[in-house]
């Protein structure tokens, strides 16, 4: 079967955000900031409404409002008056009912919002691509800047204080890469579950790992066999894209889990 070019486009695309996804997911996973990738993604209906409404790409609206979204959330981090998941609950209902009334509000224009919500490969196109790689590799060069400081802060935030890593500048610029990913991932797996692709292919790669690295490269590598099944699956039996992908993410972390021993905590 000859296979047209918006698939291969979607495959292209859904393997540069698991490449990106994998090593960021590990720090998602270690930190246990799973609820935060979800408060982030919520935000990013938000932002396609602000990129509808401003007639700009709908992935640099997206971006703009996750930036936002992570600065209140560093910002309430650090007042400390207010429970974590408290702060990430509220924002997290909040940003998504915002996002979801503003494109209502917009009757001129004709949205398809379960494309949005849950992914759709139809919506990809070049210009997607470019973002997507584009954008990833500056996002990868950041991150592997961050890798060792990251760390640091990841097993002891105190010490690595001491030592005179940038603590506080450290989170931040990890929020917004998460935040940068997000955005990136949108078209492919969908705003509800693109924190997925960031917490279950690496969850899977765990079992694996002996090393931090080697659990950032198992989840990139599941991820991406993840994002192939998934777009096969829903190629043959049609369903939609973003969560055909994550059965297939699913069904690799139930795999793992069949082996009893963890290597790598």
């Amino acid at each position: 079967m000859i296979l047209d070019d918006f698939f291969w486009r979607a495959v292209i695309a859904g393997m540069g955000v698991a490449i990106l996804a994998g090593p960021l997911g590990c720090f998602v996973i270690w930190r246990r900031m799973s609820y935060l990738g979800d408060t982030m993604a919520h935000s990013a209906l938000l932002g396609v409404a602000l990129g509808i409404f401003l007639e700009v790409d709908l992935i640099f609206g997206v971006f703009v409002v996750a930036i936002a979204v992570a600065m209140i959330l560093f910002i309430f981090q650090r007042q400390k008056q207010l429970a974590n998941d408290a702060v990430l609950g509220t924002l997290s209902h909040a940003s998504l009912a915002m996002g979801v009334l503003a494109i209502s509000l917009m009757s001129w224009v004709r949205v398809d919002l379960m494309g949005y919500l849950f992914g759709d490969i139809l919506a990809v196109d070049m210009t997607d691509l470019y973002w997507i790689y584009g954008g990833g590799l500056l996002i990868m060069l950041i991150f592997l800047w961050l890798w060792r400081p990251l760390l640091a802060i990841t097993f002891d935030s105190e010490l690595a204080q001491a030592e005179g890593v940038p603590v506080i500048r450290v989170q931040l610029i990890f929020m917004l890469l998460i935040a940068a990913v997000i955005a990136l991932s949108m078209k492919i797996i969908g705003i509800l579950l693109v924190t997925s692709l960031l917490i279950i292919p690496v969850s899977a790669a765990r079992r694996f790992s002996r090393t931090p690295e080697q659990m950032a490269l198992g989840g990139a590598l599941i991820g991406m066999a993840s994002v192939g099944l998934g777009l096969w699956a829903s190629l043959q039996i049609d369903t939609p894209s973003g969560p055909s992908i994550v059965i297939a993410a699913v069904l690799f972390f139930f795999a793992a889990n069949l082996f009893p021993l963890r290597k790598f905590q």
